[in-house]
Order: C-alpha cells, then sequence, then structure tokens
C-alpha cells in the first residue's frame, strides 16, 4: 500500500504542475493531496474517504488532513481534475495498444436495494429502473458504459440511467481512436448505422451478431469476437470488487463521482500490474 500512496500522490501532482494548477495561497492541504486520499479510499477502503484520510494521517502521509466536511467540500471542487487523470491514463492505455483493439459493455451500478426504491433520494423515477437480462432481475440505480483496450484498460467511461439501453448508450460514446481501431461488443450493440458511419471515420465496430442478422462473420472472426470480448468482463470485475455492500452518498453527483473513483483506481492498479 505505501508504494501504491506514493505514486498515486506522484502521478497526481506531476499531472498538476503539467497544467499549470494554481493552489490558493492559504490552502494547508493541496489538491493532489486530495486526490490522493480519494484514490487511496477508493483502492483500499471501499470508497470510506474518512477511515482513509485516518489512515493517511496516522501514517504521516498528510500530516494537514482536513476534517471530514471540509475535505467533502474540497473533493468536489475538483471533479475535472479527476477527469483529466483520467484522459492521461486513458491515452497511456492507448499507446500500449498498438493493435487498436477494443471492446466495449455495460453494467449495472444499483443506488440502493429494490425494496428501497420509494426511498431513494439520490434518484427517482422509472428512467432509473434497469434490468440485468443475465440475472433475470432488475435493479435502481445506472449503467456504467466501459470502453477497455486489449490489455484490459478502460480508456472511456462514462454513466446512463439503469433504463436506457445498449443501442442509445452506443450513441454515447466517443470512439477517440486512431485510424485502424477495431471495436468489438455483444449483440445488444448492433446498429447497422452507426457501423457504417464508424467504418467511414476508419473505425470497425464489430458487435455479436443475431442468427437473423444480414451481416454475418466468419467463424474464425467470432471465435476471436468471444475470445477478446472476455477482457471487458475482468475488468468490470476488477472494479466491482472495490464496490462495498452498498456506496454512500448524498447527491447524485457524489454517487457518480465515487463510482468514477473506482474505475480511476482499477486502471492504476492495473498500471502497475497490481492484484
Amino acid at each position: 500500500m505505501d508504494l501504491t500512496i506514493v505514486a498515486v500522490y506522484t502521478i497526481c501532482d506531476d499531472l498538476l504542475i503539467s497544467i499549470g494548477h494554481q493552489e490558493h495561497p492559504q490552502a494547508k492541504m493541496s489538491d493532489a493531496e486530495v486526490m490522493t486520499a480519494a484514490l487511496v479510499a477508493a483502492r483500499y477502503f471501499g470508497g470510506n474517504q474518512q477511515t482513509a484520510c485516518a489512515v493517511l494521517k496516522t501514517l504521516g502521509y498528510i500530516p494537514n488532513m482536513l476534517g471530514h466536511s471540509r475535505f467533502n467540500r474540497r473533493l468536489h471542487r475538483i471533479p475535472q481534475l479527476f477527469e483529466m487523470l483520467f484522459e492521461d491514463l486513458a491515452d497511456a492505455a492507448k499507446a500500449r495498444n498498438p493493435d487498436g483493439i477494443y471492446v466495449i459493455d455495460s453494467f449495472p451500478i444499483p443506488v440502493c436495494d429494490n425494496i428501497r426504491i420509494s426511498r431513494s433520494r439520490l434518484y427517482q423515477g422509472e428512467a432509473w429502473r434497469g434490468k440485468i437480462a443475465s440475472k433475470h432481475r432488475y435493479f435502481y440505480g445506472i449503467k456504467g458504459n466501459l470502453m477497455v483496450a486489449e490489455t484490459g484498460e478502460v480508456v472511456e467511461i462514462f454513466f446512463t440511467p439503469g433504463r436506457c439501453n445498449d443501442v442509445r448508450g452506443l450513441r454515447s460514446y466517443r470512439f477517440d481512436l486512431p485510424a485502424g481501431s477495431t471495436v468489438y461488443a455483444d449483440k445488444a450493440y448492433c446498429n447497422y448505422s452507426i457501423e457504417d458511419a464508424l467504418q467511414e471515420a476508419g473505425i470497425a465496430l464489430k458487435p455479436a451478431r443475431k442468427k437473423n442478422s444480414k451481416r454475418q462473420y466468419p467463424p474464425w472472426e467470432v471465435y476471436l469476437q468471444q475470445k477478446t470480448r472476455k477482457r471487458v468482463e475482468v475488468t468490470i470485475s476488477l472494479i466491482e470488487q472495490l464496490f462495498p455492500k452498498s456506496i454512500h452518498a448524498v447527491s447524485a453527483p457524489g454517487f457518480e463521482l465515487k463510482v468514477f473513483l473506482f474505475v480511476i483506481a482499477t486502471s492504476i492498479k492495473q498500471l502497475f500490474g497490481q492484484r
């Protein structure tokens, strides 16, 4: 854990220096330290930031630790810094993926148990009620939409309401990939018009085909798709391993920020080859 804490702080501090980030002259705790505490909480303490802050202060890594309330206020002022950090990690992952093979998929992130839906304060309405087809059950919350490189590293992430189907989510991907890239997906992402548009941009979208599809693949490519799509499932599993039993948040942006921190923590974990 010690090496990870130092590495995370170094990455965050180097990012802020590279963009010319200016700290408030009276701030006793830097934004790099705030980012480090939040990511350490996601990596080792199930997102419990209060516990992570206490540990970092006790170990002497951040002696000028803020109180819990002030820390939260500081954290919610800098979500754009986490977005920049993720973009840097994503660019590095793309550079380590010379074959240009990527996979997309979505996974459910429940905000509460089904029995508590009527009391949910973070999200309200039927738009947030989705279905987990593989488990034949419903959930209430959001969907995380991922694109991962062949190495399993996340290169794109965004959230949609639980009821949003994968084809609608497909339209929200940026596909900021080098020309000649190939993107694999499951059957839920079949959309010929999007495939044709991406083909013109030099990107091949290859979702698994249904039996009645008019664009079937040769058997060797079907095998390659099935083998490659497992990588995104492994990455989703790594992210979910960091989740606590219940993600505590008092607002929808706070909930999504915590999930985003779990994704970044997983990317850093993969970067250093940790298990």
